[in-house]
């Protein structure tokens, strides 16, 4: 049998989506700054694009917790 379908949290977990993105995104700039020397051209562009990613996903994620806002009202 399924479970219930709990959505009463949904917006906290959304948050704590963004934070730890964000905190990747941070971890992964940092990373790219400390080892500028030693990463290739294709590897620091892997980085770049992986945070565009993640700055899109985070967009997403900010339009979530918008729609549950306003579903909550």
């Amino acid at each position: 049998m399924a479970k219930p379908d709990d959505r009463s949290n949904n917006a906290e977990r959304i948050e704590n989506t963004i934070g730890h993105t964000l905190q990747n995104q941070n971890e992964a700039r940092d990373y790219e700054k400390a080892h500028a020397e030693e990463l290739s051209e294709e590897e620091k562009q892997q980085i770049e694009e992986k945070n565009e990613r993640r700055e899109e996903s985070i967009e997403g994620l900010q339009q979530e917790i918008q729609d549950e806002a306003e579903d909550n009202k």
